[in-house]
């Protein structure tokens, strides 16, 4: 899998190109299933990191502890 910046930046190319409206519609469609994926592995990651964060922030003693995700 990719890190998020990568997913991003690949996922901010293909809305280009079909808002460009230059491509056939198969390709279009090819661009779609692939940004409908990179957009699923983003929204993944996004919500793992939003669970560390947030076990850092839950702390009941008021000190920051890191804790593993699951």
């Amino acid at each position: 899998m990719e890190n998020f910046e990568q997913s991003l930046k690949k996922l901010e190319s293909i809305v280009a190109k079909m808002e460009r409206g230059d491509v056939s519609l198969e390709e279009s469609v090819k661009l779609f299933e692939e940004g409908s994926k990179l957009a699923d592995q983003c929204k993944q990651q996004l919500a793992e990191a939003e669970g560390k964060v947030e076990i850092l922030v839950k702390q009941r003693n008021g000190s920051m502890k890191r804790e593993p995700f699951e």
